[in-house]
């Protein structure tokens, strides 16, 4: 009896926890089937009636075509990059005992500690000087950025993983590059879906750093365009909130589809 009241109170916290969590997205969504005076009039109530225009103005105005093209090329760029040099370079570490391999590890591990507050001026002169403040370089700079979580993931879950699999691969005639591909990577799954997820929400959401790198006509992505329902001297918030929705639905769909594996990821690459 005492095992199913807690069962049932930990339900209930689930629940009011998972309520307030979804109640800013509540609030967005109602909102933007509204025009702006009934926004103005009350957020919290429901639409006197759904106005899907907002939406079809929202896409127009957004050039949703281009930018969501720019975002998705950014985006999926970056990931990959970052998915196949950190798990490389923490296969390479890991599988290493020497000194300076453990070295390395601690000063890539270091960098979580480091904000991009304190390099984005350099980092953003430096790509500047090189003429290089473009899409292709804004990737290369979000795998700078995000070497350092990506690999220390990636690393603790090849803790859990023999060398004795890497070993025998050698025996049989396997080269290094095809143990990592062949053996070593697959059973890094989980902790890939983790890094994929985590990053990717930075990555698509991300306004600061393309705001200073690639803020240019055709270059635009979605966070930057929406930027721009917001004026000197008027706030389009029914647009802006219709533009939201288009841009949080895709990662929403994402992460609930891949959160068991982003737990296990966590899990694997922080525990061990």
């Amino acid at each position: 009896m005492e095992k199913k009241s807690k069962k049932i109170i930990l339900v209930l916290v689930g629940l009011l926890v998972s309520a307030l969590w979804l109640y800013p997205f509540w609030l967005m969504l109602i909102n933007s089937f509204k025009n702006q005076a009934e926004i103005f009039e009350s957020t919290l109530s429901l639409p006197k009636h759904l106005d899907f225009s907002n939406y079809t103005v929202a896409l127009q105005q957004l050039d949703f075509g281009n930018t969501l093209f720019s975002s998705l090329f950014i985006t999926i760029g970056s990931l990959i990059l970052l998915v196949f040099a950190s798990s490389m370079a923490a296969y390479a570490l890991s599988r290493n005992n020497k000194r300076l391999s453990k070295t390395l590890y601690m000063i890539i591990a270091v960098g979580l500690l480091i904000p991009f507050q304190g390099i984005m001026i350099p980092l953003v002169s430096i790509f500047g000087k090189f003429n290089a403040l473009n899409r292709p370089a804004l990737m290369f700079m979000y795998l700078g950025l995000g070497t350092s979580m990506a690999t220390f993931l990636y690393y603790g879950a090849l803790q859990g993983i023999p060398k004795s699999l890497d070993e025998a691969a050698i025996i049989d005639g396997a080269s290094p590059w095809k143990v990592y591909w062949k053996i070593i990577f697959p059973l890094l799954s989980p902790t890939t879906v983790t890094v994929i997820v985590l990053n990717s929400l930075w990555f698509w959401n991300d306004y600061l750093l393309p705001s200073i790198t690639i803020n240019k006509p055709g270059m635009l992505t979605i966070p930057l365009k929406t930027f721009y329902f917001f004026g000197q001297f008027s706030k389009q918030w029914n647009l802006a909130l219709a533009a939201l929705v288009v841009v949080v639905l895709p990662l929403i769909i994402l992460f609930v589809f891949l959160q068991k594996y982003v737990v296990k990821g966590i899990s694997d690459g922080a525990v061990k």
